[in-house]
């Protein structure tokens, strides 16, 4: 039987007292709950629902969709975290730097000017090829930007003193993207300070009695702080204070499970662990977890062979693994692949007619940026094409 009703504006409905029949009552009259309306021959649409499934790795997520017809996988590519003052490019083993290089911060002597240094010693490049230098006797942060002439304190510069306002001696520098802050070792009042970067005249300490020199970050946001007269490397988790040691740490010395006086140091992406080891003239490289390291370059005494390093300082290590070290004694730039027992020149300064290299970085070029103290200022290095 068809419960449809016929005439305009009414509807079929069931009444008690109709029994099984149906009446069209007008909808102005239609009361649900005492008059149940009769199912209608309507079409019945069923709506199939969608199932998702994702499966994520490092670096892909992958999203299967099912329907009823047809099945669809589509893969997306996730952009890798670039670990800091590493390059994001992959840079070729055959690859050349230009060799004189070009100055982009400072070169104007020795002095306190917002366009000097005076030791400038750990940098930091940001995305925008923003320089932060750590101008360690002028005890500041200098901030340059790209093709500036002269820079602009962002933090300290204040003399040399252990107030919120002041830094003594700062030897390296970083910039936390999350907090939208500068991270610097404050080596001379022995604590870690963040000092936010936008219109702030004073820091925070973070992470206090530690004499450090060089630091990073991982992409979780875990700090690694070298510190020299321990002869150790901490990793600190955000809010940590005590940190865990995660090389050396076993005293001073030349031993492949100690380190003597740790300058500089790099973590990629497996949190793999690369120190300069100053006073035995090599870099170390800590696995997760190791409890001893292994030398990746140097470590066959102070020297000027290929083999050799004299007083290791500012180290990155490329997208294949490869090495690169400021090689202070020998003012030049080491190149050393991995697995390799002897390095290459990458930069020549005795071709450039400099001396004295500290921090190191890339940029998102593979360039490469050089503190140049002896000269006071940073010079940075193309890749040729």
């Amino acid at each position: 039987m068809d419960n449809s009703c016929y005439n305009p504006e009414h509807r079929c409905v069931h009444h008690p007292r109709c029994q099984n029949k149906p009446v069209c009552y007008p909808v102005p009259s239609f009361n649900q709950y005492l008059c149940p309306p009769k199912a209608t021959n309507a079409t019945i649409t069923t709506t199939l629902s969608t199932t998702t499934t994702a499966t994520a790795t490092t670096t892909t997520v992958t999203a299967t969709i099912t329907t009823a017809t047809a099945t669809t996988t589509i893969t997306t590519q996730q952009p890798l975290w670039t670990p800091l003052r590493g390059s994001p490019i992959d840079i070729p083993e055959d690859a050349h730097w230009e060799q004189r290089g070009v100055t982009v911060a400072g070169g104007n002597g020795e002095g306190n000017g917002t366009n000097q240094f005076y030791n400038p010693d750990g940098l930091f490049v940001d995305d925008e090829e923003t320089l932060y230098i750590a101008d360690q006797r002028n005890h500041r942060i200098i901030q340059w930007r790209a093709n500036a002439t002269t820079g602009q304190v962002v933090a300290g510069g204040n003399g040399k003193g252990n107030e919120t306002h002041q830094l003594q001696w700062p030897t390296d520098v970083i910039v936390d993207k999350e907090t939208d802050s500068l991270i610097i070792c404050d080596n001379g009042n022995n604590r870690v300070v963040r000092w936010p970067r936008q219109n702030s005249t004073s820091g925070i300490t973070i992470i206090s009695n530690v004499d450090c020199w060089g630091l990073t970050m991982d992409e979780g946001g875990s700090l690694y702080v070298s510190l020299s007269s321990k002869g150790e490397v901490r990793r600190y988790r955000r809010g940590e204070s005590e940190g865990t040691v995660v090389a050396g740490g076993n005293g001073r010395g030349n031993n492949l499970n100690q380190l003597d006086v740790p300058s500089f140091v790099f973590v990629d992406r497996d949190h793999t662990v690369y120190v300069s080891d100053l006073f035995n003239h090599r870099v170390m490289k800590w696995k997760k977890n190791a409890k001893i390291g292994i030398v990746v370059a140097g470590g066959h005494g102070l020297g000027s062979s290929l083999k050799q390093l004299q007083n290791a300082r500012g180290v990155v290590v490329d997208q294949l693994g490869t090495l690169y070290v400021s090689d202070d004694g020998n003012d030049r730039i080491m190149r050393w692949p991995e697995g390799a027992t002897q390095g290459s020149v990458a930069i020549d300064g005795k071709a450039g007619q400099w001396t004295g290299v500290n921090g190191l970085s890339f940029d998102h070029y593979g360039n490469l940026y050089v503190v140049n103290f002896d000269n006071y200022r940073v010079r940075r290095f193309d890749l040729m094409k």
